[in-house]
């Protein structure tokens, strides 16, 4: 039972009664508002990125027909300035992290808010850092070196646009910002793509192919500003993923894995380029 907050000074003042009470209902889960929260969340993080990232391909698939030729020729950059003014584009590129960071929160919280265990449904806990990191290096030796593989052939074919891994200004920052974006990337993307969309769509009882499905087609999505082997690849890295975390429900090893295939990929672009002839 809940009591009135006592009048303040002021509100007797302004005649302003105190509320008895905030008329709260209790509210379950239900198909619709899972449904609805799933739409929210998404419009505003990841799945606008992969529309977006739609509508970039198509103006690049635009401009390279108008030009009569293929995509390839295109340069895109994965983490670039986000200013000319170098401490500008500092805090620039540690607000953009700390959104990205924020953004994965908000699927943790919902998720907490439903009445799920985060250590225990996602496996986010320190109960086995040994093994998280061993499997998380494994995971990225998977998927990175076939990936860049795939990235090349689909770059030659001209079906993936150029990748400039990264633009970044060489300044003293370079490095740990970097490292930074890579590790956001990681914990946003496995958390909202894997953790927090897979375990809504069991809700709904979806079948595990449709969820895994769902989360390897999201992932792709939000790539395709890279070209189509951009979505291709990043597509069959949501369902290794995705089949990993249902199978174990572990969420650190993605997120190590991640990471780690970030960090190689923008810290070890700058330094590679022009020094590997097979590096576009």
């Amino acid at each position: 039972m809940t009591t009135s907050p006592p009048a303040t000074r002021l509100g007797r003042l302004l005649h302003v009664q105190p509320a008895e009470d905030f008329g709260l209902t209790e509210r379950q889960d239900s198909k619709r508002s899972i449904g609805v929260e799933l739409s929210v969340v998404f419009l505003i993080t990841l799945g606008m990125s992969g529309l977006t990232s739609l509508v970039s391909l198509i103006e690049t698939q635009i401009k390279a027909s108008q030009a009569k030729t293929v995509i390839s020729h295109y340069v895109v950059s994965v983490a670039a300035p986000k200013s000319t003014v170098g401490y500008i584009d500092l805090v620039y590129q540690l607000l953009s992290i700390t959104r990205g960071l924020a953004e994965g929160a908000i699927g943790l919280y919902l998720l907490w808010r439903a009445g799920f265990s985060i250590s225990r449904r996602l496996g986010l806990n320190l109960r086995r850092p040994g093994r998280d990191l061993g499997t998380g290096f494994g995971l990225a030796a998977l998927i990175g070196i076939p990936g860049l593989g795939l990235y090349l052939l689909s770059q030659h074919l001209g079906f993936s646009l150029t990748v400039q891994a990264s633009t970044m200004t060489d300044v003293w920052w370079r490095v740990p910002v970097t490292v930074l974006i890579a590790v956001e990337n990681g914990l946003l993307e496995e958390v909202l793509v894997v953790g927090y969309l897979m375990t809504r769509l069991q809700q709904l009882r979806w079948s595990t192919s449709a969820v895994i499905a769902a989360s390897a087609v999201l992932r792709g999505s939000y790539h395709l500003y890279q070209g189509y082997g951009g979505f291709v690849g990043n597509a069959i890295m949501g369902v290794v993923f995705g089949w990993f975390y249902l199978r174990y429900r572990r969420l650190w090893p993605l997120v190590i894995a991640h990471s780690v295939i970030d960090i190689v990929t923008l810290v070890a672009y700058p330094l590679l380029k022009g020094h590997v002839s097979w590096l576009p």
